[in-house]
């Protein structure tokens, strides 16, 4: 049941358009959307994400920034139902590289790796765009369309492949720059490509 409450903050129109939104986290769990004078779950927060929305999600005493901590628990939620994304292995990895001095430099270069592979799924969507009906195509015409789209699929991932390598050879030389700096006198290897 939602129950609307008055925002306190005197946003404008104008401001709202241009900022993020603002969702407010009470103690009792429940979070708050200020735009829309209501309060929301979980699956409404997961909605915005999905529509491309940017919001923040802030304590309500506090004002501390949770946001990260909601999209963490969207994917909790997200990995303990259905089909999980991540197998127990990958995550014992990222675990491992929390307080390692690779920790930042990995999450940059995870984080580029994934835009790469959007940019690349976007390319994919735009060029069906013009085929795709969900009235009328079948799974026999996506069959047909994923086999014309062979060559082109080819070249779209080998683009990908190569953004995600150049990704990694960038992360090893700024490793090595970092190395060289704070150990000037240690021999540094020369990245390999």
């Amino acid at each position: 049941m939602t129950h609307a409450q008055p925002d306190s903050s005197a946003e404008s129109t104008a401001t709202r358009t241009s900022a993020p939104r603002i969702l407010k986290k009470y103690p009792n769990r429940r979070l708050y959307d200020t735009s829309a004078s209501t309060y929301i779950t979980l699956t409404d927060v997961k909605a915005m994400v999905l529509e491309g929305g940017e919001f923040e999600v802030r304590d309500a005493k506090t004002g501390e920034d949770l946001t990260r901590s909601i999209l963490l628990q969207i994917i909790l939620e997200e990995e303990a139902g259905g089909m999980p994304m991540f197998t127990s292995r990958m995550l014992a990895q990222i675990i491992r590289f929390y307080g390692h001095a690779m920790q930042g430099v990995m999450g940059t270069y995870l984080e580029k790796n994934l835009q790469s592979f959007v940019d690349v799924q976007s390319r994919f969507t735009d060029q069906a765009r013009g085929l795709y009906d969900p009235k009328a195509f079948t799974p026999e015409m996506w069959t047909q369309f994923m086999s014309g789209q062979t060559p082109v699929m080819q070249g779209v991932m080998g683009n990908y492949l190569e953004q995600s390598k150049a990704l990694f050879a960038q992360m090893q030389e700024q490793m090595q720059k970092q190395t060289g700096s704070l150990f000037p006198g240690f021999p540094v290897p020369p990245a390999q490509k």
